[in-house]
C-alpha cells in the first residue's frame, strides 16, 4: 500500500466569491439613486447687485418703460396692448435698429421678456437694458473744531 504525501490543496480557490462585490455595487446603486434627484433641484441662484455707470439715452422715442403695474410705455405712449405693432410701425426703430428698455424693479420677468421678444421680432439689433446705478458713498472726512481739537472732545 502506498501513501501519497502532499496531495492536499495547494494554491488558492478555484472559484471567485463575488458576493462582496455584488453587495458593494448594490450600496453604490442605492446611493446614486438617492442623490441624483437632489443634484438637479438643489440649484440656487443669487443675482448680483448692479454697479454700472449711467447710460446716456439718445432719444426718448427709443425708450420703452415698463411699470410695476405691467404697463408698457413707448416714449410717452401706452402700448401695452400692441407692443409688436408699435415697434414695427416706428420708423425711428426700424431705421436705427436700437432700443432702450427701462423696467421697474418690481415688474414681473414675463412682461420684460415679452418686450424683448417684440423688439427682436421687429428687427432691433441693439437692445440696452437700463438700470439704476448704485452710488457708493464717499468716506466721511473727520470733523474738527476751529481750534484744531477733535470733535466731541471736552
Amino acid at each position: 500500500m502506498a501513501i501519497s504525501v502532499g496531495r492536499g490543496r495547494r494554491g488558492g480557490f478555484r472559484d471567485i466569491n463575488i458576493t462582496p462585490l455584488v453587495d458593494v455595487m448594490l450600496v453604490l446603486l442605492v446611493v446614486f439613486m438617492v442623490t441624483a434627484p437632489l443634484l438637479t433641484t438643489g440649484l440656487r441662484i443669487d443675482l448680483p447687485e448692479v454697479k454700472a455707470a449711467s447710460t446716456p439715452i439718445k432719444d426718448a422715442r427709443l425708450l420703452i418703460s415698463i411699470t410695476k403695474e405691467e404697463r408698457v410705455l413707448f416714449g410717452e405712449e401706452d402700448v401695452t396692448a400692441d407692443i409688436d405693432e408699435a415697434l414695427k410701425n416706428s420708423a425711428r426703430v426700424q431705421k436705427e435698429r436700437e432700443l432702450y428698455i427701462r423696467a421697474d424693479k418690481d415688474a414681473r420677468y414675463e412682461i420684460v421678456a415679452k418686450v424683448v421678444a417684440a423688439a427682436r421680432n421687429s428687427g432691433v439689433e441693439s437692445l440696452n437694458l437700463l438700470v439704476e446705478p448704485v452710488i457708493e458713498d464717499a468716506p466721511e472726512e473727520p470733523t474738527t473744531n476751529p481750534k484744531g481739537a477733535k470733535a466731541g472732545a471736552k
